[in-house]
């Protein structure tokens, strides 16, 4: 019997899932070997950068079976879930774990879920950040743009003029195009490589930002993150959002920006508690670790 986490990723719908499954991989992979099944073979390759020791790229959710065997345990992070994939995946593994931020969502009866809006029997209500994001460091840079780390149409150099009456910095995307600092330098005074993720969420005092898992970083970190809701991004986590107090920002212009960064910056956000060992004592147990 072999652990798996499947987490669906890639240039069209960015890194969000992948750096939740970062937080709790790393975690349960101190006492266990478990391997991460990512939909993009390029951060697959990347994983062992992110702290990650096993990880293997799979074309389509369909061919997790040709890696796992019947009887192994799962956990299945992916809106791609749907009742005869469900039925199929909880049947084929002997323990299934779903992670799901649909506000709407329902739990399939052989499965056990995780969910930042439900409660009840086989349900752990949580979300997971990364430990070190909760370790506040000193707020160097006073505004940052991470418009995510996908974007395939190249919205943010299509839409860069709003941008540049912020004086914000801007951190690159994973998958942003090659050179493409170079027609968004104008609009920002400093550009950060997607690399430096991690200390640049940290630093950052305001976040604007179109990442639901950047926003609980920089929140977690002290930050005061206000969300961009992209047209092209699911809705799912503004509810969850409006109860932390965070601003959200649709439709958006110079003028809204503007107004929403000065907002933030004496904004009441609201803190947000750390779940991250509750989800994975839940984990723990629904596996009988």
């Amino acid at each position: 019997m072999r652990y798996f986490y499947y987490v669906h990723t890639g240039h069209r719908i960015g890194l969000d899932r992948f750096h939740r499954a970062v937080a709790i991989v790393k975690e349960l992979q101190k006492e266990i070997d478990i391997t991460l099944l990512c939909s993009d073979f390029r951060i697959a390759a990347e994983a062992k950068e992110f702290g990650i020791k096993r990880s293997v790229g799979v074309d389509v959710v369909r061919n997790i079976p040709q890696i796992a065997e019947h009887g192994d345990k799962m956990i299945f992070d992916s809106a791609e879930a749907n009742p005869i994939l469900l039925d199929d995946m909880t049947k084929f593994f002997s323990t299934f774990i779903r992670i799901s931020d649909d506000p709407e969502e329902s739990k399939h009866e052989n499965e056990f879920l995780i969910s930042p809006y439900l409660e009840g029997e086989g349900i752990c209500k949580g979300v997971v950040i990364g430990e070190h994001y909760f370790d506040p460091i000193p707020k160097t840079i006073p505004l940052t743009l991470f418009f995510g780390d996908d974007d395939y149409e190249k919205d943010l150099e299509k839409n860069k003029h709003i941008f540049k009456s912020l004086n914000a910095e801007l951190l690159m995307g994973f998958y942003h195009f090659l050179g493409y600092e170079k027609k968004l330098s104008e609009s920002f005074t400093a550009i950060h490589d997607a690399e430096e993720y991690e200390n640049i969420i940290r630093k950052s005092n305001v976040l604007i930002t179109s990442s639901p898992q950047a926003v609980l970083q920089n929140l977690a970190a002290g930050g005061k993150p206000i969300y961009l809701q992209r047209p092209d991004y699911s809705k799912d986590f503004i509810p969850f959002f409006r109860n932390l107090s965070i601003p959200i920002v649709e439709n958006f212009s110079s003028e809204t920006l503007v107004q929403g960064v000065a907002e933030a910056k004496s904004h009441n956000y609201h803190e947000i508690q750390k779940s991250n060992m509750k989800v994975i004592d839940f984990i723990r147990k629904t596996f009988n670790l």
